[in-house]
């Protein structure tokens, strides 16, 4: 199965766990299974309609899922997926 890696940020809000072992075939299957096993987490991925935030980044390997198949980027055993927030300041 797929692993996908939490954010410090964001682990408070995943039971403090820092990767998840989930099924799925895409990185959107993969999101909504960690949304339903830690429902908190979904305000702060996801907009009000159901759109990944802009801020959300994510990765498989070194790959932005962007510059790949978006959310139906297919997944394989053993795939590592990392969610990196954007961080501004100045």
């Amino acid at each position: 199965m797929p692993q996908l890696k939490i954010p410090t940020p964001l682990r408070p809000y995943a039971s403090g766990e820092s990767t998840l072992t989930l099924e799925g075939e895409t990185v959107a299957e993969i999101l909504e299974a960690m949304v339903d096993l830690h429902p908190q987490l979904r305000k702060h991925l996801f907009s009000e309609t159901g759109q990944l935030r802009p801020f959300v980044n994510l990765f498989l390997g070194e790959e932005n899922i962007n510059q790949l198949e978006g959310l139906q980027t297919p997944l394989e055993e053993g795939d590592t997926l990392l969610i990196i927030p954007s961080i501004a300041g100045g």
